[in-house]
């Protein structure tokens, strides 16, 4: 019978992996993840119309959680992310257009081969995520001092400045708005022909968590999550608050700059008004829809919302009637959201088998009482 226990010894191994065994787990099922749907992409199985909602999506991925930085762990009250997402946008383009684009509005004629556009197209997105840093930068000094409702209107004031100000930029189209972009992305297709739109959103949907996994389970996501529970005491506690929310509030436009990137290139047109008030104000009904606090709830409100406003595209305008109307009634009725403060391995425990352990992990609970260590 030596067979029969060696055998159930190998299923207890894979339900209960080792802590070595975890820390391979979630990568290994992520690789395989996004080469599958690359090659469901490639051989036509996921059609052009689903890759754009894949890429739709894993976009607001990256504007729900970044903006939950500000929001809900900070405690915060951001209400501009569309004007980072603007500019991330704009100087991605411009980037993109300068370098790899022949007959662009901007220069004319591009500096590089089209065919190192595979190389200059990541190059770009985060140029404008820099870009989009530097501008919340701009914004984040001077409010130092202002909390709550005060913040909120600093950073409208702020969408309407960024969205004003490339309203009247001829040389990037000005209210006309920016295209060519899309030419880019077919540049990269002519080298290796695969979905290259959808494996960046992918990549940097991925990327994007991850980083603010890491951030907000360190010493300095420590400091972020102390801002929202007491400022005061927080410095008392020798948290320097200042340092926190320009940390906090500068990554996280910078993520909001590379959605932004992949927004434009996507579509391969834009203009001012795809960023006005309405785009941020998506941003928050995201954050509030998945939790306050909450990495897992951006990720799955920003699923849910994307697929429902695809759903109601029929109903025109009166989506925006329909989309306010849920969310009062999660406020009313769930003011939660749909993950609360809680994270997916502690609404459901058997997920905490595929993840390595963490010692290190910020609760909200102690992070509230215990300051910063």
């Amino acid at each position: 019978m030596q067979w029969l226990g060696k055998i159930n010894s190998r299923i207890d191994s894979a339900f209960n992996p080792s802590a070595k065994q975890r820390k391979f787990i979630m990568p290994v099922m992520t690789v395989v993840s996004i080469l599958l749907i690359t090659v469901l992409a490639k051989f036509g199985i996921i059609n052009n119309y689903l890759q754009t909602i894949i890429v739709t999506i894993c976009i607001n991925i990256i504007m729900s959680a970044s903006l939950n930085v500000v929001n809900g762990y900070m405690g915060e009250f951001s209400c501009g992310h569309g004007g980072f997402m603007a500019t991330g946008a704009y100087v991605s383009s411009v980037v993109s257009l300068v370098l790899f684009k022949n007959g662009n509005s901007i220069s004319g004629h591009a500096l590089l081969p089209e065919g190192l556009s595979i190389i200059g197209f990541p190059i770009a997105v985060l140029t404008g995520g820099l870009a989009a840093m530097l501008v919340s930068l701009i914004v984040a000094i001077p409010s130092f001092k202002t909390r709550d409702d005060y913040l909120a209107i600093i950073t409208v004031a702020a969408n309407f400045i960024v969205t004003t100000a490339i309203n009247n930029i001829p040389l990037v189209g000005a209210s006309r708005g920016l295209m060519g972009m899309k030419s880019v992305m077919n540049s990269m297709s002519d080298v290796i022909d695969v979905p290259w739109i959808l494996i960046w959103g992918l990549v940097f949907a991925l990327l994007s968590v991850l980083s603010i996994y890491f951030l907000m389970n360190s010493t300095l996501g420590k400091g972020i999550s102390a801002v929202r529970y007491d400022e005061i005491s927080a410095e008392i506690m020798s948290v320097d608050t200042n340092r926190m929310k320009l940390i906090a509030f500068t990554f996280s436009s910078f993520l909001a700059g590379i959605a932004g990137g992949l927004f434009a290139h996507l579509l391969g047109f834009i203009n001012p008004s795809s960023f006005g008030i309405m785009k941020s104000t998506e941003s928050l009904v995201m954050v509030f829809l998945g939790g306050m606090g909450s990495l897992s709830g951006s990720v799955l409100s920003a699923v849910v919302f994307t697929i429902l406003l695809e759903l109601l595209r029929p109903a025109q305008i009166l989506k925006w009637v329909i989309i306010p109307l849920i969310l009062i009634l999660i406020m009313e009725f769930h003011p939660e959201g749909i993950m609360g403060s809680k994270e997916l391995p502690q609404v459901f425990p058997w997920l905490k088998k595929l993840f390595p352990e963490n010692k290190n992990r910020v609760r909200p609970e102690n992070s509230a009482e215990g300051g910063v260590a």
